[in-house]
């Protein structure tokens, strides 16, 4: 069946995720939620099952308010019991009840759904609906957003210390990675992680997490006057979490180093996250040209990203991560991109694209030189943000690039 074709006959899917932004809600991610529409509009009853904890608010839903009714799809919680900080035991334990409330939902309701379609991590969760699909013979497919626990060791990597802990983890991803029957990663390396743990072929597409362009360009015409950008000033945005992966401390020191001979060089940061504090440290005590502007809601992050200058995508040397969700606005703005990733993915992309340069993560001297080759050159941040918004549109605008999500579920159905 083509991908853009609707089904004839309604099936009902049960798309999972424990973190999605749900109707006024400020925080989060909004990939499922699209998935959700998208594939309502393609024919299909959809049920949203995600957690009654909201991630990014860390509360607790109020599951009977009315902005969660009267959707075009059904959304069903199941109960977590919550947890304060995104990397405790708190949360390992609150992710296995959801996982044990997910297995019992799916007995409770047996033969009601055509495919369960989840996001991994987490990888009990996504473990507990892969097992469910396989006890009602029906396919199960697993959206790769991240790597677990690869990506864990970029916080806590103790020889045998780490093994043992994240033994689980690794367990709970080959089981899964074995029971699927096909595959949806945000890059091409998540889309062919499963084949390390089996050996069956396995249907898998790849499609970026992106955004919906439509959106993004709303959120520029409503907010642009709210940022000022002063004449003369050359801005360099990241937008993003302030954590363990994201090498924010370069950018700091590279800021710094600059700021002498570049008096109108800064750089925004949109975005919060546990490194915050010691990152406005570093940045007060160098007296680098660096805002933290904290959270930013979507429509305005897109405001201050088409105002701005340059993109960063900065992680550090050992990161795990492949072509990660604000790529996507990134690329939206039209504007060049340094990346510090050390995917070959994600730099061979940016290379080939032409819509940025790469440089060595965690080398000051190296970031700060692109930095100031794409000030001095005007020409080149033009054609690289012509690129940038080409690419966007191409590859990374939802109702395009989740055709290709459809199109694996009308595979497999």
């Amino acid at each position: 069946m083509p991908a853009s074709a609707s089904v004839n006959i309604r099936k009902r899917i049960a798309v999972v995720t424990m973190g999605v932004k749900l109707g006024d809600e400020t925080r989060g991610y909004t990939r499922f939620r699209f998935l959700s529409e998208f594939l309502v509009g393609k024919g299909y009853e959809v049920d949203l099952i995600t957690s009654s904890f909201q991630h990014w608010d860390k509360a607790q839903r109020d599951v009977d308010s009315a902005q969660y009714r009267g959707l075009p799809y059904n959304i069903v919680f199941i109960w977590e019991p919550g947890y304060t900080r995104n990397l405790d035991l708190r949360r390992i334990r609150s992710h296995a009840v959801a996982a044990r409330g997910m297995r019992d939902y799916f007995r409770e309701h047996a033969g009601e759904y055509a495919l369960i379609y989840s996001e991994i991590p987490p990888n009990d969760v996504a473990l507990a609906c892969a097992q469910a699909a396989h006890e009602q013979g029906i396919p199960y497919v697993a959206d790769i957003n991240d790597l677990w626990p690869e990506a864990m060791r970029m916080v806590v990597d103790v020889p045998v210390l780490s093994d043992v802990a994240f033994h689980g983890f690794a367990r709970d991803a080959h089981e899964v990675y074995n029971l699927l029957a096909g595959a949806v990663g945000t890059s091409d390396e998540y889309a062919a992680r499963p084949a390390a743990d089996r050996e069956a072929p396995y249907a898998h597409v790849t499609c970026y997490v992106g955004n919906d362009l439509a959106e993004f360009d709303a959120g520029v015409a409503a907010h642009a006057a709210e940022v000022a950008k002063p004449d003369g000033e050359f801005w360099v945005a990241y937008a993003g979490t302030l954590g363990a992966s994201y090498d924010l401390a370069t950018t700091v020191k590279a800021a710094a180093a600059l700021a002498p001979a570049h008096p109108g060089f800064r750089v925004k940061v949109l975005g919060d996250g546990p490194d915050r504090e010691k990152l406005e440290e570093l940045a007060a005590r160098l007296n680098a040209p660096v805002d933290f502007v904290g959270y930013t809601p979507y429509a305005l992050m897109a405001a201050y990203l088409t105002k701005s200058d340059v993109t960063l995508n900065s992680l550090v040397k050992d990161a795990p991560q492949s072509i990660v969700t604000k790529i996507g606005d990134y690329l939206a703005a039209g504007k060049p991109m340094v990346n510090t990733g050390s995917s070959p993915e994600m730099r061979a992309k940016t290379a080939s694209d032409g819509f940025g340069v790469n440089v060595v993560a965690g080398d000051v001297a190296e970031l700060a030189g692109a930095f100031e080759a794409l000030m001095a050159d005007d020409d080149a941040r033009r054609v690289m943000g012509v690129r940038a918004r080409q690419v966007a549109e191409d590859e990374f605008d939802r109702p395009k690039a989740y055709e290709r999500i459809a199109g694996l579920i009308g595979q497999l159905l």
